[in-house]
């Protein structure tokens, strides 16, 4: 990984920058776009189709390699929706593609990769068809889907359980387990007596929030200049 030679000022330009990127050409494209809600290159981020939401503090990474994608697209009248908690995290890679409703509840995490779909997108027999066969997703609170998961039509996943790197969900998953494999079986039950933070946590004062990443950021820059961050681009050296 290489660091950060950017200084102080120019790393606040950036974020600055992908804040109005967001607000003028991704803000329009969605139905609603939650306060706080934090995109880091979202000129990644893809948008097809509409009636989908995002809601407060909610944070997408996306990156040249591993676009992240929103999809709606639907035969059916009414439908095609997909709606995405407060406090959420979607990761590069993540795609999530809608014909009847697929809905995300607060402080869940979409690791890198992982796909979540409620149609099949052709007919099994008839391949003609453009949708196939859907049944709406519901994802409760807290739910951790990982790196490359695959949650399909018509399952509905329980708050705080977590879906395994590479697991395939084809059937409902209960509240407080890890399900891993394909198909995705119950592998370990949480411990419901220690407590479950959410990433609301992590966002309960957001001002101090932002106050402390910028200490963190001008101390870890401090000794960054503005011709080092230049050299580091056209001359790199072993271990920038």
């Amino acid at each position: 990984m290489r660091r950060d030679h950017r200084p102080y000022f120019l790393k606040r330009a950036d974020i600055a920058w992908q804040s109005w990127f967001t607000r003028k050409y991704l803000a329009p494209q969605l139905e609603h776009l939650g306060k706080g809600a934090h995109f880091i290159k979202p000129w990644f981020v893809e948008i097809f189709g509409s009636n989908i939401t995002i809601g407060d503090y909610a944070t997408v990474i996306a990156t040249v390699d591993k676009r992240v994608r929103l999809t709606v697209w639907s035969g059916f009248a009414n439908h095609g929706k997909i709606s995405i908690g407060n406090y959420c995290l979607i990761c590069p890679g993540v795609r999530i593609l809608s014909s009847r409703e697929i809905s995300i509840g607060d402080g869940c995490m979409l690791a890198q990769g992982a796909l979540i779909s409620d149609s099949d997108w052709h007919g099994i027999y008839e391949r003609d068809t453009a949708i196939g066969k859907s049944g709406s997703v519901k994802i409760g609170k807290n739910v951790w889907v990982g790196d490359g998961a695959i949650v399909g039509k018509g399952v509905e996943i329980g708050e705080n359980s977590i879906v395994g790197a590479g697991a395939i969900v084809v059937k409902d998953v209960p509240p407080n387990v890890i399900v891993g494999g394909n198909p995705a079986r119950i592998i370990k039950h949480l411990d419901t007596t220690k407590e479950i933070r959410s990433r609301e946590h992590l966002f309960r004062d957001p001002h101090r929030l932002v106050h402390d990443f910028n200490i963190i950021d001008r101390e870890l820059l401090k000794h960054n200049s503005f011709v080092g961050w230049l050299r580091s681009l056209f001359f790199p050296r072993r271990g920038d």
